[in-house]
C-alpha cells in the first residue's frame, strides 16, 4: 500500500472548497424538505452522479477493472454510504440542519479510532487521544444542555440528533473501509461509483418502502438538485476520494471542522435557525476535538522541520 503525504497547498485548498460545498448540502436539503424529501433526493443525486461518473470514465479512457474485482469492499462501502445518508434523510425530518452538520461531522473522530485500530502509520498520540475526548464530551453536551427551543422540540429533535450522530460514525467507517481494503489502490473514480451505484439503490428501495418519493418540481428543487448532484455527489465526492488516496486521512480531517462552523452560521443565517448555548458549547468542544486530533501530524511535521 502507497505511502501518503502531509498536507500541503493544494490540499489544503481543496478541503477548504469541500468544506464549504458540504456545509452548504445540508442546507439546501433541509430547505427543500418539504418538497422533496431528503432521503429520495439523496437518492436522485447519486444516481444521476452515477451517470456522469460513468461519462467521466469514458471520457478518460478508464478501464473499470478493479470494480469487478473488488467487489465484497465496495458493496461494504457502497453500503455503509447508503446507511449514512438514510440516517441524514432522517435525521433533516426531525432536527435543524445545524445541528446535523455538527453531529455528522464527527466523522473523522470515527475515522480516526479505526484507523489507530488497523494502519500502524495513523496511531494516536495521547494528545490526540485527548482530541477525541473533548469531541464526545461536546457531543454530550448538546445531548444534554438542551436549550428552550430544543426542549419545545421535544424527543423528535432529539432522535434526529442521534441519527445525525449515528450518520457521522457510517461515514467514519466508510473512510476506514476504503483505507484499510485494496480499494485504497482504485483510482478514486472507481472508489466513488461504489458509493453510488450501491448508495443510490439502497436509498432508492428506502425511500420507496418508506413512502418518501413525493416531489414537486419547483425552481428551488431544481436548483437543489443540480447542485447535489454536480457539485456535491459528483465533483466534492471524487475528489475527497482522491485526496484519501494521496494523503494522510487524519491530516485531511484538520480542516473538516470548518464545515460545521460554516453549517452553523448558514443554517442560523439562511434558515433563522436558533443557536442556544448548549449547542453552540458543544459545537465548539467538538471543533477543538478534531482540530487536537487531526493538527496533531502537523505540529509534529512543524516541529521535525525545526529541529
Amino acid at each position: 500500500m502507497e505511502s501518503r503525504r502531509p498536507m500541503d497547498g493544494l490540499a489544503s485548498g481543496l478541503m477548504l472548497v469541500l468544506c464549504l460545498i458540504w456545509a452548504m448540502q445540508q442546507i439546501v436539503l433541509k430547505a427543500t424538505a418539504t418538497d422533496f424529501a431528503p432521503m429520495f433526493q439523496i437518492a436522485v443525486r447519486s444516481a444521476v452522479a452515477g451517470v456522469l461518473l460513468g461519462l467521466f470514465m469514458a471520457w478518460r479512457g478508464e478501464r473499470p477493472d478493479g470494480i469487478l474485482r473488488l467487489w465484497r469492499p465496495g458493496l461494504l462501502a457502497g453500503t455503509l454510504y447508503a446507511l449514512e445518508f438514510v440516517l441524514v434523510g432522517e435525521s433533516l425530518r426531525h432536527t435543524s440542519a445545524g445541528h446535523v452538520m455538527v453531529l455528522l461531522y464527527t466523522a473523522p473522530i470515527f475515522a480516526a479510532l479505526g484507523l489507530h485500530w488497523k494502519l500502524p502509520d495513523e496511531r494516536l498520540a495521547a494528545v490526540q487521544w485527548l482530541g477525541v475526548a473533548l469531541a464526545f464530551g461536546g457531543v454530550a453536551l448538546a445531548f444534554l444542555w438542551r436549550d428552550d427551543g430544543a426542549r419545545a422540540a421535544g424527543a423528535a429533535m432529539l432522535w434526529g440528533d442521534l441519527l445525525a450522530l449515528l450518520g457521522g460514525a457510517a461515514w467514519g467507517a466508510t473512510t476506514v473501509v476504503v483505507r484499510v481494503t485494496r480499494m485504497a489502490a482504485l483510482p478514486a473514480s472507481q472508489t466513488l461509483m461504489y458509493q453510488l451505484v450501491v448508495g443510490a439503490a439502497w436509498l432508492l428501495a428506502v425511500s420507496f418502502l418508506m413512502g418518501q418519493t413525493d416531489v414537486r418540481m419547483t425552481p428551488t428543487v431544481w436548483t437543489s438538485l443540480a447542485f447535489q448532484t454536480v457539485f456535491v455527489a459528483f465533483f466534492s465526492y471524487l475528489a475527497w476520494f482522491w485526496l484519501l488516496r494521496k494523503y494522510l486521512a487524519s491530516r485531511l480531517g484538520v480542516f473538516s471542522f470548518l464545515t460545521p462552523l460554516f453549517g452553523v452560521v448558514l443554517g442560523a443565517w439562511l434558515l433563522d435557525e436558533p443557536l442556544g448555548a448548549g449547542f453552540l458549547g458543544g459545537t465548539l468542544l467538538v471543533v477543538a476535538g478534531v482540530v487536537l486530533l487531526s493538527g496533531y501530524g502537523w505540529y509534529r511535521q512543524w516541529r521535525g522541520r525545526r529541529t
